[in-house]
């Protein structure tokens, strides 16, 4: 039975057998139901290599359509000088999650060519293994081998890329190029960390997820270790035409070629235009912001013509260095601080004045002056003043003479300094 219905159209129980229509069958969520999907053949010499949906060996060529008995591939979605890359699916997981199959075939010819691409897709899978840490970087799933033929399973990432959603949503404006660097500049921050150079950075390798339009960097296939004995060294050239740093178009790479392959995406995302079309060849200098619809600000594009310097000595050497221009830390005001009061000196101690001492003979005659008064007899000569002492001493009629002496004996000691003083009784 034929579907009358023209692709892509919506699955239907009467339709399913049309093969058709299976190619083009949308997938909505991440997971995908068994009988929506088929399968496809990964032999490159496959005459034909649609198959149904859950057929284990190809129709046409008989290879073997699962890779690990687990991932199966359902159509092509991409091709480099390295290999194909297809969109998968994952059939050892109960939730059928999808995937990508990235297989390695170069289309150069030669021993040395192929034995290059060799070691950059085996590259690429040891960088996604160490770099697929960082959220915003495809995770890699599997690398291995098959039928002669090298393959890696990684993360899928549902969205469109870069370079799609320029044809399909129009130029960026400001606002955008600016979330799209302060998204992404930490990404390349970690890359770079890591001692690696992505090396091809350019709108087809970044990819805006669906779920929470989070950027993603992808493609690290022609990544580079940085290491200070590799960037002394010529290395391969690669990277795509126009994106490509001077010095790394020489085989000479460094860190800030990333940095200047992300601003040729920039402006090729504001201006809509291929960056041949946006360099002057005859006065060397890019001319961008005559292509612009909507003018920039001059922060903004300060920023992308530092990204765009064609000397690294005057390009940014990082990716923190152009955070740090798009963020500039205003500066503070200065608040003089409130002077704390000076306290003043405390006044000097006064000194305590000795106690006037008086001789012995003196003590004498106001002892017997009060004396005479206790016991009622008088003295010839005129009693001199009292002294506060005389008038705390309680004095009673009755008190036997030997108290009274007493009283004035203790009296004297305390006047006068006698060591053999009693103490009062308790």
């Amino acid at each position: 039975m034929s579907c009358e219905t023209p692709p892509p159209c919506l699955p239907c129980l009467p339709c399913l057998p049309c093969l058709p229509c299976l190619p083009y069958l949308p997938f909505f969520t991440n997971q995908i139901h068994p009988l929506y999907y088929m399968s496809y053949c990964l032999n490159p010499s496959c005459p034909n290599p649609q198959n149904p949906t859950q057929t284990t060996f190809c129709l046409s060529c008989g290879s073997k359509l699962l890779l690990k008995e687990r991932y199966r591939a359902i159509k092509p979605i991409g091709q480099g000088g390295f290999g194909k890359t297809f969109l998968a699916v994952d059939e050892d997981k109960p939730s059928k999650p999808r995937c990508v199959i990235k297989q390695f075939f170069p289309q150069a010819q030669g021993t040395s060519t192929v034995q290059k691409a060799a070691e950059l897709f085996t590259q690429e899978a040891v960088r996604l293994d160490e770099l697929g840490k960082h959220p915003q970087i495809p995770d890699l799933l599997a690398y291995f081998s098959q039928d002669n033929q090298q393959y890696l399973v990684q993360e899928f990432i549902e969205g469109q890329d870069l370079g799609q959603e320029l044809v399909s949503k129009g130029m960026f404006n400001e606002a955008q190029i600016n979330a799209l660097l302060n998204n992404l500049l930490p990404v390349l921050q970690f890359v770079h960390q890591h001692q690696v150079i992505h090396r091809d950075i350019k709108p087809e390798n970044i990819i805006r997820r669906n779920s929470d339009q989070q950027l993603f960097l992808v493609d690290f296939g022609a990544s580079k270790v940085a290491t200070g004995n590799a960037l002394a060294k010529t290395g391969t050239v690669i990277g795509s035409m126009g994106y490509v740093a001077p010095e790394q178009s020489v085989g000479k790479a460094v860190f800030a070629s990333d940095i200047y392959s992300l601003g040729v995406t920039c402006i090729h995302l504001l201006t809509g235009m291929h960056p041949f079309d946006l360099f002057d060849v005859r006065e060397g200098t890019w001319v961008w912001r005559n292509a612009l619809k909507h003018p920039v600000s001059k922060g903004l594009g300060n920023i992308l013509d530092k990204m765009l310097e064609g000397a690294t000595n005057r390009r940014y050497p990082s990716a923190a260095e152009v955070l740090k221009d798009l963020h500039p830390q205003t500066p503070q005001k200065v608040v003089a601080k409130p002077q704390k009061p000076v306290a003043s000196p405390p006044p000097p101690p006064v000194k305590a004045q000795p106690p006037v001492t008086k001789s012995i003979s003196q003590i004498d005659a106001e002892l017997a002056q009060l004396k005479s008064e206790v016991l009622g007899t008088s003295i010839p000569k005129s009693p001199p003043s009292k002294s506060p002492s005389q008038k705390a001493l309680s004095v009673n009629p009755s008190t036997p003479n030997s108290q009274i002496d007493r009283e004035l004996e203790e009296l004297k000691s305390q006047f006068g300094g006698s060591a053999n003083a009693k103490q009062p009784p308790s």
